[in-house]
């Protein structure tokens, strides 16, 4: 019997660090997780291309696919939808293949409900201070909006009980080793791994 794939779910705070931290992890040349590409309607960021970082849609296809069901989670957030197309999600961890999901927080609780058995990581700031320059830095954002960013932060950061694991990431390298060896422990715990030993004893 093969084992079902584990899924991934990376959230935290906006500008904390969650795409830096994934395009780290994908770039490591062991790493074996299937990344499910977001849907958003925001406007692509300089650098940012269609089908790789994101998928990008109007407001209107993203609402013509939230009325079919097609997406695992989705959430308004300042003023954009983001979310996840439900069907590369299923049909991957059924092949066996993890997941790895890098979403926001309130699409985070939404696959909860849907996903219980998932792996939640939240990924936190070393502070507050340091998330606010992080967001400054990027140069992308008007002062309302970092503002606005950074209420939505500190409720977000409210919310970490609905995780199983939380790194800081103070630094990049830090934060994905921390990630990759909770996913080594997972992969290791009794009531995935009893699955497979049982069946073995049954076939004896």
């Amino acid at each position: 019997m093969r084992e079902k794939g584990l899924l991934i779910v990376l959230s935290g705070p906006s500008g904390v660090g969650k795409g830096t931290v994934r395009k780290e992890i994908f770039s490591q040349p062991d790493t074996a997780f299937e990344y499910s590409i977001s849907m958003t309607t925001r406007k692509p960021r300089k650098g940012e291309i269609d089908g790789i970082d994101y998928f990008f849609k109007t407001r209107d296809e993203f609402e013509a696919l939230i009325g079919q069901g097609k997406l695992l989670e989705y959430a308004e957030f300042v003023g954009n939808y983001y979310g996840t197309p439900v069907d590369y999600v299923r049909e991957t961890l059924d092949a066996g293949k993890d997941v790895f999901l890098e979403i926001e927080v309130q699409g985070a609780r939404q696959v909860r409900d849907k996903f219980p058995e998932g792996l939640f990581i939240f990924l936190a700031p070393p502070s507050l201070s340091e998330l606010q320059s992080r967001i400054i830095t990027r140069g992308t954002e008007t002062e309302e909006v970092i503002q606005r960013r950074m209420q939505t932060a500190r409720e977000e950061i409210e919310l970490m009980d609905l995780y199983d694991y939380v790194v800081e990431n103070d630094t990049v390298e830090a934060a994905c080793n921390r990630i990759n060896a909770i996913v080594v422990a997972e992969h290791c715990r009794r009531e995935r791994v009893s699955i497979r030993y049982k069946k073995m004893l049954e076939a004896e």
